[in-house]
């Protein structure tokens, strides 16, 4: 399996601190926010990493993680390889996902919203990934923030709702997501949404469609780190771990 970081975006929320950087390259405490990606992900068993960001900070990445080498395989105790791909815009998750198509090849593939922050261990998860789609939920207080899945006892996942104003459930599906590769057979066709984006809600929609979508309860700490209160929040949470 391989992995797909985004760290693309304007991050409008947090500026004026990324007028001059990208969102993924602030600190949270002690390390750039994406590195909390990449070391779930190395720790997960995924050795290889594209990162997808804009062309405007490409470098800027490549400058603080270079070919991986600063990150080690849990297989074979060498470096990982990060390459990168280029998006051009603002055009969505979805999209961005898709830019790394040639690179996944014919493996499955991880799919990681590189401002987020998970602190449970995902490995088992990826180990016994097999086919079909696989995404990670955490109940919150406050789901009309954001895309919340309704799901059966089996885990299995009826439908997902943007941001509903009377969500069906307090589960938010988070910015980690497992794909087997039949997902880029299901970009074919796939319309725009209303905001100009390609959406991952569509994709993952298509796997409730097949009944292949499941789902992971997240029981320890979670953060999306896309404002300024939330990254104090991952940034305090961090240091108080540290600190023990």
């Amino acid at each position: 399996m391989k992995g797909v970081i985004l760290a693309g975006g304007d991050a409008t929320r947090l500026r004026p601190l990324t007028l001059v950087t990208n969102k993924h390259l602030l600190p949270v405490y002690n390390k750039p926010l994406i590195y909390y990606g990449i070391e779930r992900l190395v720790e997960a068993g995924i050795d290889r990493i594209m990162v997808v960001t804009s062309p405007r900070h490409v470098e800027n990445f490549v400058g603080l993680l270079g070919s991986g080498q600063n990150f080690i395989s849990q297989k074979d105790g060498k470096q990982i390889q990060i390459v990168y791909g280029i998006q051009n815009g603002p055009s969505g998750i979805a999209d961005g996902l898709y830019i790394a198509k040639d690179y996944i090849g014919a493996d499955n593939c991880a799919l990681y919203l590189g401002d987020n922050i998970i602190e449970d261990d995902i490995s088992e998860h990826i180990a016994r990934f097999k086919k079909g789609a696989l995404v990670f939920l955490k109940e919150v207080k406050d789901p009309q923030r954001f895309g919340v899945a309704e799901v059966d006892a089996s885990g299995k996942v009826l439908g997902i709702e943007e941001k509903p104003k009377e969500p069906k459930s307090n589960l938010a599906v988070v910015g980690l997501y497992i794909y087997d590769n039949s997902v880029f057979k299901k970009m074919v066709g796939q319309p725009m949404s209303e905001r100009g984006e390609y959406e991952i809600t569509y994709l993952n929609n298509k796997y409730i469609e097949e009944g292949t979508l499941r789902s992971v309860h997240l029981e320890k700490e979670w953060f999306d780190a896309g404002t300024a209160d939330s990254l104090l929040e991952a940034g305090n949470f961090m240091e108080k771990k540290a600190r023990g």
